[in-house]
């Protein structure tokens, strides 16, 4: 797999204290499965250290444990990143505030190098 430089971000609207809305428009990867274009809501607990994002259509979703982080100053309060891979997008990070997850797309873009390696 090879990564093409590029970053989309994608900004959230706040709908709640510990809640906001995103509409991604195309279709992503993200923990080995594909999601589809649409309307998310990315929901925070403090108690676990966790963001989960799901679909509204489909409440298909994941959860992220996040941590403190040095988001870049220029993106807003809550934002989806994402890696383009040839024609599809994966999952990079999601930033809630000054919390953000580790590198998501990492963990697939290994397992996808020791595949190919024959690992």
């Amino acid at each position: 797999m090879r990564f093409i430089p590029g970053k989309f971000v994608l900004a959230a609207a706040m709908t709640a204290a510990a809640a906001a809305t995103v509409k991604v428009p195309f279709e992503f990867k993200a923990a080995g499965k594909v999601f589809p274009a649409g309307t998310y809501n990315i929901e925070k607990d403090s108690t676990l250290n966790s963001v989960t994002l799901y679909n509204k259509e489909t409440a298909e979703g994941i959860t992220m444990l996040v941590g403190p982080g040095a988001p870049d100053p220029n993106d807003s309060a809550i934002s989806l990143k994402f890696d383009q891979d040839g024609e599809s997008r994966i999952l990079r990070t999601v930033q809630y505030g000054s919390q953000i997850t580790s590198r998501l797309d990492r963990r697939q873009s290994e397992a996808d190098h020791l595949m190919a390696t024959g690992r």
